[in-house]
C-alpha cells in the first residue's frame, strides 16, 4: 500500500510539471494576438451627390377602361376573344342575332329574298387594350345595353403612387422618378397631376407616375419608389457600417486609422442617411482617409488592428 501511495503522489507532480510547461504556450500565443492586433477592413470618405429618400409604394392601373356592351337582344352566335386578349379598335369581337330573327329570320327570306334579312349584328372593340372581363359565352341569351367584355385602354396605364400627405411640399424633387419591380426591372417614369382626395385612414394621396414601356405590365402590380426628401451634392460620405453609436445613440463615431497599424476613434456628426451611406457633417474627412467599416465593434481608442483584404 505504501508502495501504491508513492506511485500516485509521482505522477500527481508528473501531471503538474506538464501544465506549468504548457502555460507559457498559451501566453505566447495571447501575446502574439495583440501584437498582430485586431482583423479590420478599411474604406475610404467619398465625395459626392446624397439623397435621403423614402421608400414608398406605387401600384399599377388602367386609368380608363372600355365597356363593350350589346346593342339589342338577342343569342351570341361567336365569341372572338377571350381573357387576357389584345384587340384593336374596330375589331370584331361578338356576333349577336336577335331574337326576332332567331324566329322570324327564315320566314321573312321566304316571303321576300330581296330584303336579306338575318338579323345578324357584329359588335366591335371601341379601342385598343387588353380583354380584362368576358361575361358570356357564345349561345348566351343577352339583353340590350348588357355590358359583354372590359376592355383596358393601354394609352392610359399609370402607376399611382400613394404619397403620404406631409410629404407633398418635396414633390417638385421628384418629377423624374424609378420604379423598381419584384421582378428586378427598373422603369423610369414621370411624375403627374395628383388626384383630388386623400385617403381617409392613411392620409395618403395618389400622384399618377406615367412610365413610357412596351413591356406587358399587369394591373396591381407593386412597385417600390425611393422618394427623394433632400438631395445634396459635394458632400462627405461614409458606409453606414463604419459609423458606430452608443446603445441610446446619444453619440456617434467612427474608427479612422492613424497609421498601418492603428485606429483612433473619432466623435461624428451625421448628415442625411441613404440606404447604405451616411452624410458626415464633422469633423471634415477628405478622400485619403482611411476608415474602419468591419471589425470596429468593441474597439476601443488607439486599438491595435491589422488590415485585410475585403
Amino acid at each position: 500500500m505504501r508502495v501504491s501511495f508513492i506511485t500516485l503522489l509521482l505522477g500527481v507532480l508528473f501531471l503538474a510539471s506538464c501544465k506549468q510547461k504548457e502555460e507559457p504556450k498559451e501566453d505566447k500565443k495571447d501575446s502574439t494576438e495583440v501584437a498582430e492586433g485586431t482583423p479590420v477592413t478599411v474604406s475610404n470618405a467619398t465625395v459626392g451627390s446624397l439623397d435621403e429618400t423614402v421608400e414608398l409604394s406605387a401600384v399599377s392601373t388602367f386609368l380608363v377602361k372600355s365597356f363593350v356592351k350589346a346593342n339589342a337582344n338577342g343569342y351570341l352566335t361567336a365569341v372572338n376573344t377571350q381573357m387576357g386578349k389584345y384587340v384593336q379598335k374596330g375589331q370584331e369581337l361578338f356576333t349577336l342575332k336577335t331574337k326576332e330573327s332567331q324566329s322570324l329570320g327564315n320566314t321573312v327570306k321566304d316571303l321576300d329574298p330581296s330584303l336579306h334579312f338575318d338579323g345578324t349584328m357584329h359588335i366591335k372593340a371601341p379601342g385598343n387594350g387588353y380583354v380584362t372581363q368576358l361575361t358570356y359565352r357564345a349561345g348566351d341569351y343577352v339583353q340590350d345595353n348588357e355590358q359583354l367584355a372590359t376592355i383596358t385602354d393601354t394609352k392610359n396605364f399609370v402607376f399611382l403612387l400613394n404619397l403620404p400627405y406631409e410629404l407633398k411640399p418635396y414633390v417638385p424633387l421628384n418629377k423624374n422618378i424609378q420604379l423598381h419591380l419584384p421582378d428586378g426591372t427598373t422603369l423610369s417614369g414621370t411624375l403627374e397631376g395628383e388626384m383630388p382626395t386623400v385617403d381617409a385612414a392613411s392620409q395618403t394621396q395618389s400622384y399618377m407616375i406615367r412610365v413610357n414601356t412596351d413591356k406587358v405590365i399587369p394591373e396591381n402590380l407593386l412597385a417600390k419608389v425611393y422618394f427623394v426628401k433632400h438631395a445634396k451634392s459635394n458632400v462627405v460620405s461614409l458606409p453606414k457600417d463604419a459609423v458606430l453609436t452608443d446603445e441610446i445613440q446619444s453619440q456617434f463615431w467612427i474608427m479612422k486609422m492613424k497609421d498601418s497599424t492603428t485606429a483612433i476613434k473619432l466623435l461624428v456628426t451625421k448628415g442625411i442617411e441613404t440606404k447604405d451611406r451616411v452624410e458626415i457633417l464633422s469633423p471634415k474627412l477628405s478622400p485619403s482617409d482611411k476608415i474602419v467599416i468591419s471589425g470596429n465593434y468593441g474597439l476601443p481608442d488607439t486599438a491595435k488592428v491589422k488590415l485585410i483584404d475585403k
